[in-house]
């Protein structure tokens, strides 16, 4: 497969001497470093990025990390700490992700204006055209999970030949375009070229990683932004579980760093066959799920069990997010999602795709239920709760994700909420990402 120069042809690099002017946000206390997300969802990466947020105490090895100064509590809860990054820009399509990120991050002082409602295609296109510059200058970092359904496993894995447009509607003809759903990593790596950021960072689905060579043309435009600006490193899988997030989720990054940011030893040393430890940007793994996760420091993996056993049952709680849950039937073990998750190892992968079929909390005996215990005290075969499929991904209690439409004008129902979740990056892998590379920021960049 050949490099993907269709954007290219459809569009012209802008000139490089027009460097947009649009102020950014004040820098928040601490945070130096500043952050352009894009295909931002509910802020799973933004939050992890962030940091200051709350997680399971099994779920952070000191070992590894004696310098993340955790606080001390009496519970099982911590809160990591905050970190230089600073978020100035975040788009989506989807109102309901912007409602329920806007209402999170309003409590970090990051104004509403940060986020746009558009696609990134319009974007682009409406700072090429002279028309309107959203793009905020003296970026640094470039965030993004370009939309995955046409590379995932679990879909039709289309690919580069998605059928689904820029918005996420199916087209009225079947012939791909650069502006297809499949193709939109192009926008960002156009994004890239036109902020210029020290460094950039991508995500998406495992399955991408054995599409014919989706990974590798990925890799080679990537590379292009800016003028074959970047030394893009080979990217890696990433299991969830591995970072003491009690989840099967493995999700594949890009690293893009710009060379005419960084210092000579680092251009070295990230052009390395086996890029040196001290220089390579993936995160430290801290537990020990799978056969690659060695070490005697490593922690056991986090289960289940430790991230729900403290949540009320729906009827008893005052969290919307644990009231609401879907109520579809148990339809047989040929569906998806029709198995109860078991507490005493790691979740299942939280879908956004799951057309109401989320895993069970707990099945009855009769349908296979193993939590008998459970049953036998009177409690009921039921689905998991928006909230303890936010908790399975990390996300905080204190974010928000059932908003009624009085507060905000539109609202969040269970519905987008399961959805946006299971959409997300974990916040707790994002935030290994992000300390990783606060880590080493001084070692790469001028």
């Amino acid at each position: 497969m050949k490099t993907n120069n269709l954007l290219y042809q459809q569009i012209s690099l802008f000139d490089l001497l027009n460097l947009n002017n649009t102020k950014v946000p004040s820098t928040r206390l601490g945070k130096d470093i500043k952050v352009l997300s894009l295909f931002s969802g509910c802020g799973g990466m933004d939050l992890g990025f962030e940091g200051g947020f709350t997680v399971h105490r099994k779920s952070i090895n000191k070992n590894i990390h004696p310098e993340w100064k955790v606080e001390d509590t009496d519970t099982d809860w911590c809160k990591v700490p905050e970190t230089r990054f600073d978020t100035v820009f975040a788009n989506d399509i989807r109102n309901d992700a912007m409602i329920a990120w806007t209402t999170y991050f309003s409590k970090k002082h990051i104004p509403s204006s940060v986020y746009h409602l558009d696609s990134i295609v319009n974007l682009v296109k409406s700072y090429k055209g002279g028309k309107k510059n959203l793009f905020p200058c003296n970026v640094d970092v470039v965030t993004g999970g370009f939309p995955c359904q046409d590379f995932s496993i679990s879909g039709k894995r289309q690919g580069f030949n998605s059928n689904k447009s820029h918005m996420g509607v199916a087209k009225d003809v079947d012939t791909p375009s650069i502006e297809s759903r499949g193709q939109l990593y192009m926008w960002m790596r156009e994004v890239i070229t036109i902020v210029q950021p020290k460094v950039f960072i991508a995500e998406n689905v495992k399955g991408l990683a054995n599409l014919d060579d989706v990974k590798e043309v990925i890799e080679r435009d990537f590379a292009s932004a800016g003028g074959n600006g970047y030394i893009v490193i080979p990217a890696k899988i990433l299991h969830a579980a591995n970072y003491g997030i009690p989840q099967n989720r493995e999700r594949i990054f890009f690293f893009g760093f710009k060379k005419s940011a960084l210092k000579e030893e680092a251009i070295k040393a990230l052009n390395c066959k086996i890029i040196p430890q001290q220089y390579d940007p993936y995160p430290l793994i801290t537990h020990k799920y799978t056969e690659n996760a060695n070490g005697n420091s490593l922690l056991p993996f986090v289960t289940v069990k430790d991230y729900l056993s403290d949540l009320e049952e729906p009827a008893d709680s005052k969290d919307l997010a644990q009231q609401k849950f879907s109520k579809a039937k148990f339809m047989g073990k040929h569906c998806q999602g029709q198995t109860e998750v078991d507490l005493n190892g790691i979740g299942p992968t939280i879908r956004s795709e799951h057309h109401g079929n989320i895993e069970f909390r707990r099945l009855s005996k009769e349908h296979g239920g193993k939590n008998l215990s459970e049953l036998e005290s009177g409690l009921s075969e039921r689905r998991l709760t928006v909230r303890e499929c936010a908790r399975i991904q990390t996300f905080p209690d204190d974010y928000d994700f059932i908003i009624s439409s009085a507060n905000k004008g539109q609202g969040v129902t269970s519905s987008d909420a399961y959805k946006i979740i299971g959409n997300a990056v974990p916040p707790l892998l994002a935030y290994n990402i992000a300390m990783r590379l606060q880590e080493n920021w001084n070692k790469y960049f001028k």
